[in-house]
């Protein structure tokens, strides 16, 4: 009885040391038990698929752990167009505010993050911070990129007098812009204006934003109603925030930011990891490597390492494609370069395949990311140094291909015509000499002796025809 007790004190003693263990663990993921918290996130630089990640699992954890507020303090260029509207709408579905902040000064929320300025409850800049320039410079890629497509200055556009009917009048798409494009900034400007509406912000200058590329500063845009307040540091941000009214899911909610604990939620090993394989230039280096490592695999089998790691880095690569705009006639492009150069080694066209090759390579590798969007395409310098390491490969084996043709015969039929053999016995007709360490039937039409020097003129089966060597330099002499 006493053994029975003593098990069972021990299990639950196990049960509670693991339930502290899982409350610490819970506690540790960068919250508190406090029930009045605000989480943050930082974004900084391109919006892509690794963003959209931290942005969407970050907003869960903080709707998941009781939070009352998710700020996103962001320093964006612009992003690709299919990962700004899944975080728009995971913004529009929040249960709870969502604070854009445009920080820290000098940053700004260009193209992509004027969009997600738009669609936040609440949108905030730090001073000497700008927005805008939301113009689609193209629709194959979904890119929105931070300048304009007009070639207009972007930052330093001058505002309109006023938001509403007395400004000055947005223009057209001139009428060289082809029907994609047209479609492409229409689609922009109905889903801006309609993010506006939603959030009673300035639809007329969200759609000179679309199609003017036009920018505001911070101060601009506040007094222009395109942003809530202006705030110097987080601190200052959450006391403006502290009675404002947000509409959540159809109800007016105010917040209550004071004595809130601010926390940060940093990217975990998971979306650090997408980051990098979401990298258009380590996805490049991985498809090359994957593509070498199992033509060598395939041409030496047996290697296996060159083998696994060709097909680990091409699948990572293929991952890496389905999440990033490619031009998949760049992709094939690159395909075709390479078999090429390849073929270049087993078949004599004196370069034509291997010039070809880096050609197709090459085009190939600079139109490969069907986007225009900064830190979405492939580095030039990079592609160069792919391409220079490619065609001096199928250089050497040029030229080791050529050597190879221009020495002589070493083995075969061909390698024993003209060869220098010795005669075994006398015979007159047929005979048998001795060449390279082995004895040979052999016929002449000239008696010979035994340890003559003959040489050999063809050969029938496996019988020499043979000749009395005359060596030339004996023939001088004499």
């Amino acid at each position: 009885m006493t053994q029975r007790l003593l098990k069972t004190q021990i299990f639950s003693l196990a049960i509670l040391c693991s339930l502290f263990v899982l409350s610490v663990a819970r506690t540790s993921d960068g919250f508190t038990s406090a029930a009045n918290k605000a989480v943050f996130i930082t974004i900084t630089g391109a919006i892509g698929p690794a963003t959209k990640d931290y942005f969407i699992r970050s907003l869960d954890k903080a709707v998941n752990r009781g939070a009352k507020l998710f700020i996103v303090q962001m320093n964006t260029p612009g992003g690709l167009d299919s990962s700004m509207r899944d975080i728009n709408q995971v913004i529009l579905a929040s249960t709870i505010p969502v604070v854009s902040y445009v920080a820290p000064s000098g940053a700004r929320a260009a193209s992509a993050g004027t969009y997600i300025l738009y669609a936040s409850h609440i949108a905030a800049m730090a001073p000497a911070t700008n927005l805008g320039a939301a113009t689609p410079v193209q629709i194959g890629g979904g890119g929105l990129p931070g300048g304009s497509s007009d070639g207009r200055n972007d930052k330093n556009q001058e505002p309109d007098k006023k938001p509403t009917g007395e400004s000055r009048p947005v223009t057209a798409p001139t009428p060289s812009k082809d029907a994609m494009s047209r479609k492409a900034i229409n689609d922009a400007v109905a889903y801006i204006q309609g993010l506006a509406e939603l959030r009673g912000r300035n639809k007329e200058w969200a759609e000179k934003a679309v199609r003017e590329a036009a920018s505001l500063s911070a101060n601009d845009a506040l007094q222009y109603n395109v942003i809530d307040l202006i705030a110097d540091n987080m601190s200052e941000l959450l006391k403006q925030l502290h009675g404002k009214s947000v509409n959540i899911s159809g109800q007016e909610r105010i917040l209550d930011t004071q004595g809130i604990i601010l926390e940060q939620i940093e990217p975990d090993w998971r979306n650090r990891l997408l980051s990098i394989l979401t990298d258009p230039n380590v996805a490049y280096i991985l498809m090359l490597i994957g593509i070498y490592g199992l033509i060598f695999e395939f041409s030496n089998p047996g290697a296996m390492i060159p083998g696994i790691m060709g097909a680990i880095s091409l699948l990572l690569a293929l991952y890496a494609f389905q999440v990033l705009p490619i031009n998949y006639a760049g992709f094939a492009l690159i395909l075709l370069g390479i078999v090429l150069m390849i073929a270049e080694a087993f078949v004599p066209s004196f370069g034509a395949l291997g010039i070809g090759g880096v050609i197709a390579f090459v085009i190939g590798s600079v139109i490969l990311m069907d986007t225009d969007v900064p830190g979405f395409g492939v580095s030039l310098p990079l592609i160069a140094s792919f391409a220079l390491v490619s065609s001096a490969l199928f250089t050497l084996v040029l030229i080791m291909a050529l050597k190879a043709r221009r020495r002589p015969v070493v083995s075969g039929q061909e390698q024993l015509i003209g060869a220098i053999a010795e005669v075994l016995k006398d015979f007159d007709r047929n005979g048998v000499v001795h060449l390279h360490g082995e004895n040979w039937s052999a016929f002449t039409t000239t008696p010979l002796k035994q340890g003559d020097k003959v040489q050999v003129t063809k050969m029938e089966g496996l019988t020499l025809w043979v000749e009395p060597y005359v060596n030339s330099e004996e023939e001088k002499s004499s």
